[in-house]
């Protein structure tokens, strides 16, 4: 069932996304070399409560952390140990979430760890132009399929591949709720947008073939050919005066 969000509620997710958003650049800026995904994942935590939310992710299901941070070819969904350290050339995706005042906002970004080679900046850039994309066609009117089509035909026109197994997703007082929206699509096919709902929109794109593998921890998403992965995300609230991104600086 889809929820639609009063605009009382819309003000409250705003704020839980803006929680969210600075969480997010607070782990962004501690991505270099010689750091642990631990640290990371401490620091999130410790902002998120420090703001009075709480982490969306900490014991969602049993995971075990606050951030999801997941190294070059992990798709989604690592976990933060403090084995894992980072190093020059990496790229890092980080997925953050909070809830506030019981509604949650939710985003993700992929970082350079240091100097990256251009195959990988190539990726992360047409990554992120796609999530935009994407978003601007989160409007009262449009479809479902309008929205995955806007990401497929940007990353497949250059090379890359699109995760099918994983999507975007409603959010609101839960972090996952319907409806389920996907990065690939058909235009005009899907469920018909309308202002109020709010999802979010999160292209998970491949340097190489889409085919992906869950590792044996039940959380850790690889790419089968270990070719490197980029994730972008953002909640946005579709308005009568089209896209709203809740996940940006206030």
């Amino acid at each position: 069932m889809i929820v639609l969000k009063t605009n009382r509620e819309l003000a409250v997710m705003r704020k839980a996304g803006v929680i969210s958003q600075q969480a997010l650049r607070l782990a962004g800026e501690m991505v270099e070399p010689g750091v642990s995904t631990w640290d990371i994942d401490k620091a999130v935590r410790l902002f998120i409560q420090s703001q009075g939310a709480v982490p969306s992710f900490l014991g969602y299901d049993g995971y075990p952390a606050s951030a999801c941070i997941s190294v070059n070819h992990v798709v989604i969904h690592g976990i933060p140990k403090k084995s894992v350290i980072l190093k020059k050339g990496d790229i890092v995706s980080i997925d953050v979430g909070a809830q506030y005042q019981g509604f949650h906002g939710d985003n993700a970004w992929t970082y350079p760890c240091g100097e990256i080679s251009g195959e990988a900046q190539a990726l992360l850039d047409a990554t992120e132009k796609s999530l935009f994309l994407g978003v601007e066609k989160a409007r009262p009117g449009n479809r479902l399929g309008d929205i995955g089509h806007a990401v497929q035909e940007y990353v497949e026109a250059r090379g890359y591949s699109v995760v099918r197994e994983f999507t975007g997703h409603g959010v609101g007082a839960e972090m996952h709720e319907d409806p389920s929206v996907p990065n690939y699509g058909t235009p005009g096919r899907g469920v018909r947008l309308t202002a109020g709902m709010v999802i979010a929109i999160e292209p998970m794109i491949n340097l190489g073939r889409k085919e992906i593998e869950i590792k044996a921890d039940g959380w850790t998403v690889e790419t089968k050919d270990k070719s490197l992965s980029a994730h972008f995300e953002h909640t946005v609230a579709i308005t009568p005066n089209g896209p709203v991104i809740l996940t940006l600086p206030q």
